[in-house]
Parts: structure tokens; sequence; C-alpha cells
């Protein structure tokens, strides 16, 4: 019996032994699938109470956050101090010593600066990196000091200084090439701006800025750097812009030069650049944000630049040189239609090339000849615009026509047959829009309608004014008519409303308006109105008479 009783306990331990160990290896296959699935434990399975992560999150972003400040900028902030403190010790006059000792000091640091980044290049890559753009800057104003700060400069001739200084530049900016560092060629760019400031001589400030242009664009097709993109942009216009006002940085007095007039053409090449820049740039062949808001930038910038330089100095040639960057500005417009349907590049380099239109026109007519023109102009927008397929073109030529017409009326100071041309304008721009309203998908018929009732307005207006009392209910009759014919040929009621309207105009006038003329001349009127009168309602009979016999049949059928 204690035998048996024996026997079982030691089977029945050793099959708990048994179980314990398929449990573990269980539990080990289990550990082992959730690790290689990535699966986190269930939570009310382990033994301890699970710890809030976000406090974890929160604790790790902390820290991260400090060793990014203390680890990297802390370094760019001292590296930039360091620099900053040995440009000012340049620019100390060094009395009693040769005039080369300076320089040789900003030299010596440099070569040390560029050992310490290569000796650290290893452990401290990032220090290394900023210490080696450190002694690029250091190099450059070590160079500037030569003929710079002070009374009596270690190299005399500017030009020799100027040519030192774009030596360093160039050597600047290949090594930052050879790096494909943004941060690099963002400085050397700066320094060339600074050598284009203190050379001082206008064209090689033309030339040299557009070679820039046309790095930033190389760099913009080739990595992408957008910001120096940008950058390039803003800063070429702007040193432009500087040398126009006689470059106040190198201390001389502000004023506006009038020579060369050449630094205008140039102006019109930035433009003609940068926009290559987003052309070239587009692999996917569509307008993007970026483009977008560089192309309004490189447009309205560089036409604002253009405009003010030419109105404050050079008068005598604003319509070669607007009618020139009006072309280009409208060739430009109609390569970003062909290669991305752009709507807001389009627009922009359209619109400008239209307002440097304008300006060519003001400047080629005396007043009031040149607002017929611009009228005449705003028909050549609504053309271009169809193809464009530009609604907002077309909204904004509308609202610039009625401007244009309200300042005629403002300035002309007397009413002519050139108004009427505001209103033939009118009707042709109205008859345009309807033929193409597919093409424009206009689904409105706001904008015709308001080009229709301006030439409503103009035509009686301006017969009213130019001709005499006697003979403007004869010319109003007329516009009735031709209007009376427009509806027919062109099988439109507006037409017919337009001429219902006239003749009652007419009416009006004739019995308020003839109080002075003879008696003889007012019958001939009353009577010519009256038979008018009849013919209409005759007319106005037969029709109605047709269309009830077409109805009834219609209804038979």
């Amino acid at each position: 019996m204690i035998k048996s009783e024996n026997f079982v306990s030691e089977n029945f331990m050793k099959f708990v032994t048994e179980l314990e160990d398929k449990f573990k290896n269980l539990e080990a296959r289990i550990a082992l699938i959730e690790s290689s699935l990535n699966l986190k434990p269930i939570p009310h399975l382990n033994e301890e109470e699970p710890k809030d992560r976000s406090v974890d999150t929160v604790t790790a972003d902390s820290d991260n956050l400090e060793f990014n400040i203390g680890q990297y900028w802390f370094a760019k902030v001292g590296i930039v101090v360091l620099a900053i403190g040995v440009i000012f010790l340049l620019t100390l006059p060094f009395n009693n010593l040769p005039q080369l000792f300076p320089s040789m000091i900003g030299y010596f640091i440099m070569f040390f600066i560029f050992f310490i980044a290569h000796i650290s290049k290893k452990e401290y890559l990032y220090i290394s990196r900023y210490l080696f753009g450190g002694g690029l800057i250091l190099m450059y104003f070590s160079t500037l000091r030569l003929h710079y700060f002070s009374a009596e400069p270690a190299i005399t001739n500017l030009t020799f200084e100027v040519f030192l200084l774009t030596s360093v530049v160039i050597a600047h900016l290949l090594i930052a090439l050879m790096r494909k560092s943004i941060y690099l060629t963002g400085i050397g760019i700066t320094l060339s701006f600074v050598s284009i400031l203190v050379s001082d001589s206008a064209f090689f400030i033309f030339i040299t800025l557009t070679v820039l242009s046309c790095y930033t664009v190389l760099l913009k097709v080739k990595f992408h750097w957008d910001n120096l993109f940008v950058y390039g942009i803003l800063s070429t216009y702007l040193i432009h812009f500087i040398w126009f006002i006689n470059n106040p940085l190198l201390g001389n007095r502000i004023q506006l030069l009038n020579s060369p007039q050449a630094n205008l053409y140039f102006i019109l090449l930035y433009i003609l650049i940068f926009s290559l820049g987003n052309l070239l740039d587009s692999k996917e062949k569509r307008e993007t944000n970026f483009s977008r808001n560089t192309g309004f930038i490189i447009s309205l910038g560089g036409y604002g630049l253009f405009l003010v330089i030419s109105i404050l100095r050079f008068q005598m040639q604003l319509v070669q040189i607007h009618l020139l960057a009006s072309i280009l500005l409208l060739i430009l417009a109609v390569v970003f239609w062909i290669n991305f349907t752009s709507k807001y590049s389009t627009f922009f380099y359209a619109i400008i090339g239209y307002s440097a239109l304008s300006v060519a026109i003001i400047a080629q007519f005396s007043l009031p000849n040149f607002f017929v023109w611009l009228c005449w102009q705003s028909l050549l927008v609504i053309i271009t615009s169809i193809w464009f397929r530009s609604k907002v073109i077309i909204i904004a030529n509308f609202f610039i026509y009625l401007i244009i017409f309200l300042a005629y009326m403002i300035l002309a100071g007397k009413i002519s047959a050139f108004t009427l041309s505001y209103g033939a304008v009118a009707l042709i721009s109205a008859r345009v829009l309807n033929w193409k309203k597919e093409t424009l998908g206009l689904k409105t018929e706001l904008i015709r309608n308001s080009y229709l009732a301006v030439a409503f307005f103009i035509f009686p207006y301006s017969f009213y004014k130019i001709l005499p009392h006697g003979y403007v209910a004869i010319s109003w009759l007329a516009i009735s008519l031709i209007y009376y014919l427009l509806s027919v040929g062109l099988k439109n009621n507006k037409y017919r409303w337009m001429a219902l309207l006239t003749l009652i105009i007419t009416v009006i006038y004739i019995i308020i308006g003839t109080t002075k003329l003879s008696p003889e001349f007012r019958i001939i009127l009353f009577l010519l109105l009256g038979v008018i009168f009849l013919i209409v309602s005759v007319i106005y009979a037969r029709k109605r008479a047709l269309l009830t016999d077409r109805n009834a049949a219609s209804n038979i059928e």
C-alpha cells in the first residue's frame, strides 16, 4: 500500500514537472513571436502596473531639445561670435605697425581654424564643418582688410583688391560645390554680393549679378535648393537698387544715377534667367506652389525695379524700353502656358506685360490720345486671355477698362469722337466673349452684360456731347437701328433690348430736350419717331403672329 502511494506521488510530481517545462517552452515561443511581430505585451499580464508613456516621451523630447541646443546650436553661435570677434579685431587701425600685419594675423588665425577643423573631423564632424565655414569667412575679410579699414591700405589699387576678393569667392564657391553644402554656398553667395558692392563699378556689378543669377538657377535645377534660389532673386534686385541710389553703404551720398542706361536691360536679363529657373526645374510639367510664388516675386519685383529706375531717370527712352519689357514678359507668359498650362504664373507675367505696354503707350501719345490706345489695348488683352483661358485676366481687364474710361472722362476735359472708341471696344469685347464663352468656361453673363451696358451708355452720351442738339435724337435713332440689325444678324435678343431702351430714351429726349429747337425741326423729329415706332410695332406683331402659328402647328403634330 505504501509502495503504491509512493508510485502515484512520484508519477504526479513527474507530470507537474513536465507541465511546467511545456508552459515555459510555450511562453518562450510566444515571446519570440511577439518580438518578431513587434507586439506589445498585454498590460494585465505584466507583473507591474504599466507606466505612463507620455511622461517618458515628454522627458525624452525635452532631453533631445536640450542636447540639440547644447551640442549644435551652441557650436554655431560660438563659431559665429568667434568670427565676429576676429573681424572686429581686423578692423582696428594697428598704428605704428606694417599695413600687412592685420591681414597676416587674420590669415594665421584662418590656418589655425582650418587645422582645428581638420583634426576634429572624426570626433566632432559638425564642429569641424562650422569651423571650416568660419575659416572661409575669415579668409575673405583678411583679404578685404588689405584695402579697407585703414587710412593707408596695404593695397591701394581697388581693381586689384576686387580681383583678389573675387578669387577668394570663386574658391569658396568651388569648395562649397564639391561638398554640396548649401550652408557654405549661401555664405559664398553673400560674400559675392559684398564684393559686388565694394567694387563700386557699374558694369562689374551688372555682369557679376548676371553670373550669380545663372549660378543660383544651376543650383536650383541640380540640387533643388529652393530657399537659396529665393535668396538669390531678392538679393540681386536689392543690390541693383543699392547701385541705383549711389551705393550709400560705401559712404556715398544718396542720389539717383542716370548712367548707364544698359542697367535696365540687365534687369530684364535677371527676370529672364530667374524665370528659366522655374521652367527648367519642373520635371512634372505642372505649376507648383513654389513656382507660382517665385513667379510672382520674379515678375513683380523685377518689373517694379525696372519701372522705378526708368521713370525716375530715363524718361526719354520709356517707349522703347517698356515695349521691350512688355514683349519679354508676354513671351514668358506664353511659355509658361505652353509648358505647364499655368494659371497663376501666366497671369502674373501677362498682367505685368500688359502694364509695361500701357506705360509705353502713355509715354508715346499725348493726353488724352493715349486713353484711346489704352482702350484698344484692352481688346488685345481679351483676345490673348481667351487663349490663356484666364477668367481672372478677363475680369481684371474689365475693371481696368472702366478705370481708363473714367480717367479719360475726368482728364480729357471734353468729350470728342475718340470717346466712341470705348463704345466700339465694349461691343466687340462682349461679342468676342460670347463667341468664346465655352473656351473660357464663363458660366455667367455678368461680364458680357457689363460691356454691353457700358456701350449702351457711351454711344448716346458721346453723340449728345459731340453733335448739335438738333441731330442728337437722329443719331440715337441710328444707334437703335444698328442694335436691331445686330440682334437679327446675330440672333441675340440682348441687342434688341438695347434698341428698345435706346428708343425709349430718344422719346424722352425729344419731349424734354428739344424745347429750344425750331417748331419745324421738332415736328420732323416727332413724325420720324412716330413712323419708326409704328414700324417696330408692326415688326413685333408679325413676329408674334409667326410664333403663334408655329406653336399651333407643333400642337397639331
